[in-house]
């Protein structure tokens, strides 16, 4: 006892000492942030979600769970329930994955004008730098929100850190292609620059248009997998809204282990169907090391 009133008084010295001289000790524990938050967190700002992304699941689950008691109230049946309330907390991450790949293809799909307007301000006596601080004021809608950091970035790193950091947040590979462009026109500058932006939106043009007729080719086989996935839980949740041999069911160990399974081989289904119309990925080639601040 002696000697914990001893610890506890020389403690407190301590503390009156540290802050008579102004050196407090600090008891905050530093964690190491997980890679992956920092992957997630760019894309939700991607996305345009202004959360941190453990608040976007928090928000999810809360969904999944409000879902989760309206269908236990319709149906009684809480494995039922249980099928529609995941569906339902994957909404959002659906809807703003949606949002995300909207975003960044009206990015793309503005390069070919952007780079237009870069040619002309260049042509009109501007310099690269220059061209692109004009672009991210008077640019295409989408150009401007992915350049509203350049003359900042540009006059406080320069010009070739300022387009890595771009290309950091966009993180697309066309994207990639376009600025690494940018960065070599700047380094080469003189007259071959007008030449090398020309070539290069008439690159990204065609790109764009063979991206197009692809997704347009895939559009009615994803829409069906979904229906098709959706449909049979539907039903189900209709025939157990009311009391009966089908409510009866479910609700019994048998009709328990048949919504499990059923659930399961959705789930499988809808993967290999996933799996099978997703995009080619193009590798981000340019991506590198981060050099930009």
């Amino acid at each position: 006892m002696k000697l914990f009133a001893a610890l506890s008084l020389g403690f407190f010295a301590y503390l009156v000492a540290g802050a008579l001289t102004g050196n407090l000790p600090t008891f905050a524990r530093t964690r190491r942030k997980p890679a992956g938050d920092g992957r997630q967190q760019l894309w939700l700002s991607q996305a345009g979600v202004d959360l941190t992304p453990r608040q976007f699941w928090a928000g999810s689950l809360f969904v999944g769970l409000l879902g989760f008691g309206f269908a236990w109230a319709l149906s009684g049946v809480w494995v039922v329930a249980a099928v529609p309330a995941v569906t339902i907390a994957m909404l959002p991450r659906a809807y703003y994955s949606r949002q995300r790949s909207r975003r960044l293809a009206e990015i793309v799909q503005a390069w070919p004008d952007g780079l237009r307007d870069l040619t002309a301000s260049i042509q009109a006596g501007r310099s690269l730098p220059q061209a692109i601080e004009a672009l991210a004021v008077a640019g295409p809608p989408s150009l401007r929100r992915a350049f509203e950091r350049f003359p900042t970035l540009n006059q406080m790193f320069g010009t070739l850190p300022a387009l890595e950091a771009v290309k950091d947040e966009l993180a697309d590979p066309t994207s990639d292609r376009v600025i690494e462009v940018l960065a070599m026109a700047f380094e080469r500058g003189g007259g071959s620059v007008v030449g090398i932006l020309g070539d290069l939106a008439d690159a990204v043009t065609e790109d764009l248009r063979t991206i197009e007729e692809i997704r347009t080719a895939e559009l009615e086989q994803k829409i069906n997998a979904r229906v098709v996935f959706a449909l049979p839980w539907m039903v189900l949740l209709l025939i157990t809204m009311r009391g009966g041999p089908f409510r009866e069911f479910y609700q019994s160990p048998a009709g328990a282990v048949t919504v499990i399974v059923g659930a399961i081989l959705s789930l499988i289904g809808l993967l290999i169907v996933s799996r099978l119309s997703r995009d080619p990925v193009e590798p981000r080639v340019f991506a590198g090391e981060k050099t930009g601040p």
